[in-house]
């Protein structure tokens, strides 16, 4: 994973691009992977650990929906982008288990990255006991960010 935040270092601080976290499932763990990465002072934004439903609502403007669902994934994402003045955002919301969550199994986990042109939103459905679906949830969040930020970079800024 240090891999692929050390690429979107190089990519955010070549183009002057922000970025910024929601996280609830991951509990932090994706900010900790980009705090991590080279000159993360001068493209890291920060991070908004919103675990509880309250926090979700109050902090994020996350409506009264369920917390673990695209929608909830879409107002996390620009909610945090928006907060935190950034260029780009990734929000994770999903259900680590044992059991289910909000109607949805165990290792369901809901994305969503969203930049100033735009969002998309991804359900991935993981295996494994919930350390390992954290584990799973870190790396596709730093993918999706990475993949993101390639795109914007080469069409806008490029």
């Amino acid at each position: 994973m240090n891999a692929i935040a050390e690429q979107l270092a190089e990519l955010a601080e070549r183009h002057d691009l922000t970025v910024a976290v929601a996280e609830s499932l991951t509990a932090g763990n994706v900010a900790a992977a980009l705090g991590a990465a080279p000159d993360s002072a001068v493209w890291f934004r920060g991070a908004v650990i919103a675990y509880s439903t309250e926090v979700k609502r109050r902090v994020l403007d996350v409506p009264d929906v369920p917390v673990v669902s695209e929608v909830a994934a879409k107002a996390m994402a620009e909610g945090v982008r928006t907060l935190l003045d950034a260029d780009l955002a990734v929000a994770t919301t999903g259900v680590g288990g044992p059991g289910p969550q909000d109607g949805e199994p165990e290792g369901s986990v809901w994305f969503c990255v969203c930049s100033r042109a735009g969002m998309r939103t991804s359900h991935r459905q993981f295996d494994g006991d919930p350390a390992e679906v954290l584990e799973q949830s870190v790396r596709y969040a730093l993918e999706l960010l990475l993949s993101t930020a390639t795109t914007i970079t080469s069409t806008s800024k490029g």
